[in-house]
């Protein structure tokens, strides 16, 4: 093997120093940037106003169930605010929402600048009506969100993960569902992919559970084949593109 290419710019799957050793040349693609933060709203939105629920509900012959909330006036927490949690941050004011963020080394000059409020872990997780997760996985943010972290949040309210399923603690989140520590979960990402049929969130109730959809989209995937194939003809040609070493790993 001399060169390996793969989709997105990041991919836990590849030891990237072991392939500098061998002398294998990796490669990444970019997406269109924006569908991971869109199915984030699609799963807010879902959760507030239990979309599903209501769905099921009426093909079974019934109607209006549930008793949704609104966005407007509520918090939105963002937990971490890069380029994707900058992004939800936006649309979190075009709904009226108040917005805000933490994360380990965000200042309050960068969270401004998103329309967001910097806050402590403390007071993102005790005020947060929406939680939403932006973070990348690392040593530092496996398992992040566990228990003390959910009985610190209110009853009423719902957690998004799109990021990655380890940075919340599954068994401790399933726990909580069950028990109403917290209103309900849209969930994209989780430990295990494909989601195994016994894992305990899918019988957890109040959930949203989509299978790992927020790079799916036609403009991502015409991105990423598009520079797969200009990813083996610049290093056919002795200049490869986007190429992921061990640190940027």
């Amino acid at each position: 093997m001399k060169l390996l290419v793969t989709t997105g710019m990041a991919n836990a799957s590849i030891d990237l120093a072991a392939a500098a050793r061998a002398g294998v040349t990796v490669c990444g693609t970019t997406g269109s940037g924006v569908s991971t933060a869109e199915l984030a709203w699609a799963l807010i939105l879902a959760c507030r106003r239990h979309v599903v629920t209501e769905d099921r509900a009426l093909r079974e012959g019934r109607w209006q169930t549930t008793v949704g909330f609104d966005l407007a006036g509520a918090t939105l927490g963002v937990l971490g605010l890069g380029r994707l949690g900058s992004k939800v941050a936006r649309v979190g004011q075009a709904f009226d929402m108040r917005v805000i963020a933490w994360s380990q080394n965000l200042t309050a000059a960068q969270a401004t600048s998103a329309g967001a409020t910097l806050v402590t872990k403390e007071g993102l997780l005790a005020a947060a009506d929406v939680l939403t997760v932006h973070l990348k996985l690392s040593d530092r943010t496996r398992g992040l969100i566990g228990a003390p972290e959910l009985a610190a949040m209110k009853p009423s309210a719902v957690l998004i993960n799109t990021s990655r399923g380890p940075i919340v603690d599954e068994a401790a989140l399933a726990t909580a569902l069950t028990a109403g520590t917290i209103a309900g979960a849209g969930l994209d990402v989780y430990d295990t992919e494909p989601l195994p049929l016994g894992n305990p969130l899918r019988g957890a109730p109040n959930t949203v559970l989509t299978p790992h959809l927020g790079y799916v989209t036609d403009a991502t995937y015409r991105a990423w084949y598009e520079q797969i194939v200009e990813n083996i003809a610049a290093w056919q040609a002795g200049t490869p593109l986007r190429v992921l070493t061990p640190s940027a790993g």
